[in-house]
């Protein structure tokens, strides 16, 4: 009777779960506390630990972001990113998944990259190369950046999780940063063999036929080639205007030039505003880096133990934010409605609610369920990155699943390393093309070359996913045994 007790009980965790993921935003974050009250108030289970510390460290984090993003900082960040990508158009497929990484890392949210997506694709086009392989590529690694980053949503639950287990933020991100550059570079090798070449990929020959996308000037001389024919196609980017096969033109090939590129012009003082955050970020890491920066309280015993990096966090970032308000002089009122605050309460809630219910439900049954799963998962670890990939793939939240699972891999034992270093399987939040940074992408490439299909778990953005999910988690797992406790 208590084993069909406790399914029913998961039963209501993962039907919450699952009418969250279908109402989307805040409805994943209600849904939670709504189970979280069916829990409690059905089956009598006390009430788990509410995430304090997480929810106002995403809500510290995200003012900070939206302040930076009110005063320019986030165009100012996306304009260096955009020259990075522009100045290495012949290795694009290498350089914009790295920059999509770095500046996720920095910005602490994967918003920044919806940006960049549009400088990619144009890119990539106007130098005649498949835009898919640099799309679908920077997309994915978009995601790894988030549990690299030391201000972002889901870095904030985990900080909170392994509290105590002596692994803090410079151990944490001295394993996620090195394996997530090693799974760019493996996923930007593999990426740059996936597909035909766009002057012979049916589906771009198809576009151009029908008069939906131009050929670009660079590909023209080798599309005549081709096709058997001669013909003029002055494209603009993008533009919609074509040339068919039956249309003449020369066989020259201009090179894209410097007055080519894409500018993406920054407010004045958006610099300012962006190096204020990032100044607050680098504080964060250093702070955690070295714990005799922080200010220390004797605790229960006598001891002098350091205040804790949530609290440390917290300050910062709303300091951070007052800072660019004060010196940018930029209105509260006009923080409050940037898509990032908006964003990011969204998160925020999601984590609450999702969180809350996990503890609830994980902490009533420990001996029943946990410590059997719990065993499993100690005798079989790499089950962990699988649990991690598909429950990240289901919900579409790194922090949701973060909350959920990483207590039972504690509770199992599992070295605080191991954890870390399988953590960035939440990658597979690219695994159904539910997000808007895969819509976005497939959207914005108008010759077809990244595409979804009627197989769900099949599109453009599945095999750098799979490669980066296996490369970070290897190289992780090799990082973690050199890591100091």
């Amino acid at each position: 009777m208590e084993y069909v007790v406790v399914i029913l009980q998961a039963v209501v965790v993962i039907g919450a779960i699952v009418m969250g993921v279908r109402t989307g935003g805040l409805g994943l974050g209600l849904w939670g506390v709504v189970g979280t009250a069916i829990l409690v108030f059905g089956f009598h289970l006390p009430p788990g630990s509410i995430p304090i510390d997480a929810f106002f460290i995403i809500i510290a984090v995200i003012t900070a972001s939206s302040a930076m993003q009110a005063a320019g900082g986030i165009d100012y960040l996306v304009s260096i990113a955009s020259k990075i990508i522009q100045a290495n158009p012949k290795r694009l497929t290498y350089v914009a998944p790295i920059v999509a990484f770095v500046f996720t890392v920095l910005a602490g949210t994967s918003n920044i990259y919806f940006a960049l997506i549009p400088i990619i694709y144009e890119t990539a086009y106007r130098n005649g190369q498949r835009p898919e392989r640099a799309l679908a590529s920077s997309t994915v690694t978009s995601a790894l950046g988030i549990t690299a980053s030391p201000v972002s949503a889901a870095m904030a639950a985990y900080l909170v999780l392994m509290d105590g287990t002596g692994y803090g933020l410079p151990q944490i991100l001295a394993i996620t940063i090195p394996a997530s550059l090693v799974a760019c570079v493996a996923t930007s090798v593999v990426q740059q063999r996936i597909g035909k070449e766009l002057v012979h990929d049916p589906k771009f020959l198809a576009k151009v036929k029908e008069g939906a996308v131009e050929v670009p000037p660079v590909l023209q001389a080798e599309f005549a080639a081709a096709t058997g024919s001669t013909a003029t196609a002055t494209a603009t980017a993008g533009g919609a205007a074509g040339a068919g096969a039956g249309d003449t033109a020369t066989a020259t090939a201009p090179k894209p030039s410097k007055a080519d590129r894409i500018e993406h012009p920054v407010p004045k003082g958006g610099a300012t505003a962006a190096w204020i955050f990032l100044s607050g970020t680098f504080l964060i890491v250093l702070f955690g880096l070295f714990s005799g920066l922080r200010p220390a309280f004797p605790d229960e015993n006598g001891d002098l133990v350091p205040i804790g990096m949530s609290t440390v966090i917290e300050m910062v970032m709303f300091s951070a934010a007052l800072v660019i308000i004060l010196v940018r002089k930029v209105k509260p009122s006009v923080v409050v409605e940037q898509p990032l605050l908006k964003a990011g309460f969204v998160a925020a809630v999601a984590l609450f609610g999702i969180a809350w219910m996990a503890d609830t439900f994980i902490s009533a049954n420990e001996e029943t369920i946990i410590a059997p799963l719990g065993a499993f998962i100690e005798q079989q670890p790499i089950m962990l990155a699988v649990a991690l990939f598909l429950v990240a793939g289901l919900t579409t939240s790194q922090s949701a699943t973060t909350n959920t699972l990483i207590p039972i891999a504690l509770a199992a034992g599992l070295a605080p390393g191991v954890i870390t270093a399988m953590w960035p399987s939440l990658v597979g939040v690219w695994l159904f093309p539910a997000n808007g940074s895969q819509i976005a992408a497939v959207e914005t490439d108008l010759t077809g070359s990244t595409k979804l299909t009627q197989v769900p778990i099949w599109h453009s953005f599945t095999i750098p996913m799979l490669v980066s999910w296996v490369a970070v988690v290897a190289a992780g797992l090799l990082m973690q045994l050199v890591i100091p406790v």
